[in-house]
């Protein structure tokens, strides 16, 4: 789950094979609060589920040059916010990327597995399944 940014739970994947976490966003609309650039974004948290929709926004901490899975290069808007899983909370960097062809609604990169975490890639969804019932309640 995403608590900074208003989205309780999001099928993710644990990629340590990618060093930038990626989220699956739409309508990204760039805007200056002060001097701050901020960015405003969409997002379907459930990939067969177009009706819920998550409207966001969050500062913006750099734009970098992001290689996809198929070797593309896009400039992406990088965010910083909070993460959870389990029991743990850390702050995380994000791409925001259209993933709407991907499985995973995000992508958690290595950069963003500080100390304290084991992958075990044998095992899958060890913190539950419970997607669409977090949102149809």
């Amino acid at each position: 789950m995403l608590p900074g940014l208003g989205i309780p739970a999001i099928k993710t994947k644990i990629d340590t094979g990618a060093r930038t976490s990626a989220l699956h966003t739409f309508d990204i609309e760039p805007y200056a609060s002060g001097d701050q650039l901020m960015v405003r974004f969409r997002i379907h948290p459930l990939r067969k589920r177009k009706d819920i929709e998550i409207i966001c926004e969050a500062p913006v901490v750099d734009q970098r040059i992001v290689k996809n899975s198929g070797g593309h290069a896009e400039e992406r808007y990088i965010i910083e916010t909070e993460a959870a899983a389990g029991n743990k909370k850390w702050s995380i960097e994000i791409s925001l990327t259209n993933r709407d062809n991907m499985i995973f609604r995000m992508l958690l990169g290595r950069s963003a597995l500080g100390k304290g975490f084991i992958i075990d890639p044998g095992n899958k969804y060890m913190t539950g399944r419970s997607l669409s019932r977090t949102y149809d309640q």
